[in-house]
């Protein structure tokens, strides 16, 4: 019984690591899109 729930906590554990990961990574985008769009706008200036 003890090592399932073991299991289950380190596969929750990494999900949510995972989840993590590519939260931060499409937001690191989204940050990128809006300084190249700040870029453009004072390069046009």
């Amino acid at each position: 019984m003890k090592i399932n729930h073991f299991l289950i906590l380190i596969v929750l554990l990494l999900t949510i690591y995972v989840i993590g990961c590519n939260m931060m990574k499409g937001a690191g985008k989204d940050v990128e899109s809006v300084g190249k769009s700040i870029q453009k706008t004072a390069d046009k200036k």
